[in-house]
C-alpha cells in the first residue's frame, strides 16, 4: 500500500505542466512561431553577464573547489554577503546565521513550512495562490484555508482576520504575486502585521509570516515591494534567484529568519532540520559560489517592461479586462465565460495558450505569462481578436 496524499499528487496534473507540454507536442506539429505559449513562467530574458563570467572564472581557477560540498546551510561566505545585502536595503540586523540557502523557492517553502508546522496546523494563504502551495502545505502536515483577495488582487484584511483562528500557525504572502502581479502595499503588509500580532496576543502562540519572493526585483511603473522582516517580527522570507537572475534551471536561493524573532535560533535550527530531513542540504555549490559574485544584479528587467506594455496595449485595443500587472511577469485577464477552463480550450483552437485560474484559487480568469520573445506577443494580437470576436458573435 503507497500513501494515499502522495499518490494522488503524483497522479493530478499541474494543469501548467500539462499546458506546456500541450504547447510543445504543437510547436513540433505545426511549427513554434505558430503557437502562441503562455503558460510557463520561464524567464525568457539572458542571465546578466557577471552570472556567465563569474561561472568561467569559478570553473577555470582550479584553487576554487567548485563542485565540492559545503556545509548544509550553504557557504557561510555566501550568506555574510546576502546578509550585507538585504541589512543595506532594508535597514535589517541580519546574521548570515539566520539565513539558509536552498535549492530554490519550492525547497524554501517546504523547509519553512515543515520547520514551524505541527499536524493538523492551519496555513493562511490569499487566492488567486501559487497552486503548489496546497501541496507543500499539505506535505508538511498542515491544513491550507484559503482567503479570496479583494477587488485589485491585494489583501482583504477584514476577510483575512475572520479566517486566522486559534488553529492558525503560518500565513503566506507571495508580493509580486503569481498570477496576478499584485503587490502589496506597505499599508497591506502593516495592516497584516496588525492583525497576526493581535491574534498572536490572543492565542498567545506564534503566527509565523511566510514571505514568498521570488519576483521581489521584477516591478513596474516605480512599484515598491516593502521587506515584511522590517514590519513583523515572527516573518520568514522565502527567495530565489530565478527570476531576479534568469536562473530557473539552477535552484538556488534562501531562507531569512526574521532577527527580532523571539526564538530566532530556534526556529533557525528546525529549519536545519527541515532541510535535513527533506534531503535539502547542500545546494548545488557551482551556483553558491556563482551567486555570491552576482549578489545585487539582476537580468534585463526592462524587457519584461516592453512586454507588459506591448500585451497591455494589444488586449486593451481589443476589449478584453483585466488586473493591470505591478510586478511579476504575469497578466491575470477575465475569461470571456465563467468557466475558465472551457475558455481555455477554446483559446487552444487559435493556437493560445493560457493557463485557467480555477488551480489558483479563483474562477473566471486566465493567467498569461508574458516572459515571452517580443514576437510571440506581436504575432497572438490578430489570435486574441479572433477569439474575442468568436465570443461576441455567439
Amino acid at each position: 500500500m503507497l500513501p494515499e496524499k502522495t499518490l494522488a499528487w503524483g497522479q493530478s496534473r499541474s494543469c501548467i505542466r500539462e499546458l506546456a507540454e500541450y504547447g510543445a507536442k504543437r510547436k513540433a506539429e505545426i511549427g513554434a512561431d505558430k503557437v502562441y505559449d503562455f503558460s510557463l513562467g520561464n524567464p525568457s530574458v539572458p542571465a546578466p553577464e557577471c552570472v556567465n563570467r563569474a561561472v568561467i572564472d569559478i570553473v577555470s581557477d582550479k584553487t576554487i573547489p567548485a563542485h565540492a560540498y559545503t556545509t548544509a546551510a550553504g557557504l557561510i561566505s555566501l550568506r555574510q554577503k546576502l546578509a550585507e545585502n538585504l541589512n543595506a536595503r532594508y535597514a535589517l540586523k541580519l546574521s548570515p546565521e539566520l539565513l539558509y540557502v536552498t535549492c530554490g523557492a519550492a525547497a524554501s517553502l517546504t523547509i519553512s513550512l515543515r520547520a514551524v508546522l505541527l499536524p493538523g496546523d492551519e496555513v493562511v494563504v490569499i487566492a488567486p495562490f501559487f497552486p503548489e502551495y496546497r501541496v507543500f502545505v499539505e506535505g508538511a502536515g498542515g491544513k491550507l484555508v484559503v482567503v479570496p483577495a479583494a477587488a485589485d488582487f491585494t489583501v482583504d484584511i477584514e476577510a483575512f482576520d475572520k479566517a486566522i483562528s486559534s488553529k492558525t500557525k503560518a500565513v503566506i504572502i507571495n508580493s509580486p504575486n503569481n498570477p496576478s502581479g499584485a503587490v502589496l502595499s506597505e499599508k497591506n503588509i502593516k495592516d497584516i502585521a496588525a492583525v497576526l500580532k493581535r491574534h498572536e496576543n490572543a492565542n498567545k502562540s506564534p503566527i509565523y509570516l511566510i514571505s514568498d519572493e521570488p519576483y521581489r526585483e521584477i516591478v513596474y511603473d516605480g512599484a515598491d515591494v516593502p521587506c515584511t522582516l522590517q514590519y513583523y517580527d515572527d516573518s520568514i522570507m522565502c527567495y530565489s534567484f530565478s527570476k531576479s537572475l534568469s536562473l530557473p534551471g539552477e535552484r538556488i536561493g534562501y531562507i531569512a529568519v526574521n532577527d527580532k524573532m523571539q526564538d530566532a535560533a530556534l526556529v533557525y535550527a528546525s529549519v536545519m532540520g527541515a532541510g535535513r530531513a527533506q534531503g535539502y542540504v547542500n545546494p548545488p555549490s557551482l551556483f553558491q559560489r556563482v551567486i555570491e559574485r552576482c549578489v545585487g544584479e539582476t537580468s534585463d528587467i526592462s524587457e519584461y517592461a516592453l512586454n507588459r506594455k506591448l500585451l497591455l496595449d494589444g488586449l486593451s485595443s481589443i476589449g478584453y479586462e483585466y488586473a493591470e500587472p505591478k510586478g511579476a511577469f504575469y497578466l491575470f485577464m477575465k475569461a470571456l465565460e465563467p468557466d475558465a477552463k472551457a475558455f481555455s480550450e477554446r483559446a487552444k483552437k487559435h493556437e493560445l495558450l493560457l493557463v485557467p485560474s480555477d488551480d489558483f484559487g479563483c474562477e473566471g480568469y486566465v493567467r498569461i505569462s508574458y516572459c515571452v520573445s517580443r514576437s510571440v506577443i506581436e504575432n497572438s494580437i490578430p489570435a486574441f481578436k479572433a477569439l474575442y470576436e468568436e465570443y461576441k458573435t455567439k
